[in-house]
């Protein structure tokens, strides 16, 4: 497939460019063009949004994206070394393609994006959960962007999707559930990579709800959460003993037995414990 658009294989590419992936900025770059149109597709219709994508390295993922039919894609890229490469890239799509050299951490997105806005990118391992832990965190829902389309350490990706009593289910559960439906979407052995990872990678959907699951204040739920899961093999009644004097009686007021531990409590109950909470 290396030839969809004209451009030649990412390999040729890479060793053109002497494109070599740096440990210190999270590179593991994805040069099957079959795989990275798949993950492309798993957004669904492209065709009329604008498409964010963070950390596109040679391009991969990038030439999917603009084959499978996006309006326009954005691409953020620290690595200057990737930007010959993603201007050859610009190219072969006249005006489809806009490359923005910098750290997305730091970079005003919103300025450049129109509205339907897809996010999809093999994000840098090391700020993969910063990025997402951001976009989920706005200061106004619905946010900017309609869905999430995310490559991330698989451990990551079973963090976010996890469910009560499993052994991922903790803070980033909540928070990506709470606003968005979110599964995994596809797995990715590390020899898919090159450099291979030591680890699997997996792809997570994350669609925005158009409110959160149920409501409550956020700001209450962080605090609730992030006391209960710090000290997660403790008892609720222990755990949350400094955020309320009362706690026994809000989490039999809320149907949580105060016996229980962080991690066998749902989303619902959590968020009724941060009503009753706020209201005490």
């Amino acid at each position: 497939m290396g030839t969809i658009d004209g451009l030649p294989p990412l390999r040729e590419v890479i060793r053109v460019h002497d494109l070599v992936a740096k440990r210190q900025l999270g590179q593991n770059f994805l040069l099957d063009l079959n795989l990275t149109a798949k993950i492309a597709r798993s957004a669904g219709d492209l065709s009329g949004c604008d498409v964010l994508e963070v950390g596109p390295g040679p391009g991969g993922l990038t030439r999917g994206l603009l084959a499978e039919g996006a309006r326009r894609v954005l691409a953020v890229e620290k690595d200057t070394r990737c930007l010959p490469a993603l201007e050859e890239i610009a190219a072969s799509y006249p005006g489809r393609l806009q490359v923005i050299p910098g750290d997305a951490l730091e970079v005003d997105v919103l300025a450049h994006l129109t509205p339907p806005i897809k996010v999809v990118a093999n994000l840098p391992y090391n700020v993969g959960t910063e990025l997402l832990v951001r976009w989920l965190t706005p200061g106004v829902w619905p946010p900017f962007w309609q869905s999430l389309t995310l490559m991330f350490q698989k451990e990551v990706a079973e963090r976010i999707v996890a469910k009560p009593r499993g052994d991922h289910y903790g803070r980033l559960a909540l928070l990506a559930q709470w606003r968005c439906d979110a599964k995994i979407v596809m797995t990715l052995p590390p020899e898919a990579f090159t450099p291979a990872p030591k680890v699997h990678s997996a792809v997570v959907q994350l669609t925005a709800l158009p409110a959160p699951r149920f409501p409550c204040d956020f700001r209450v739920l962080q605090r609730v959460t992030a006391m209960a899961f710090n000290q997660r093999r403790k008892m609720l009644r222990s755990s949350l003993k400094a955020m309320a004097p009362e706690i026994q009686g809000l989490l039999e007021s809320v149907g949580i037995p105060p016996t229980a531990r962080a991690e066998e409590i749902g989303l619902e109950q959590f968020c009724a414990l941060a009503r009753a909470v706020q209201a005490a």
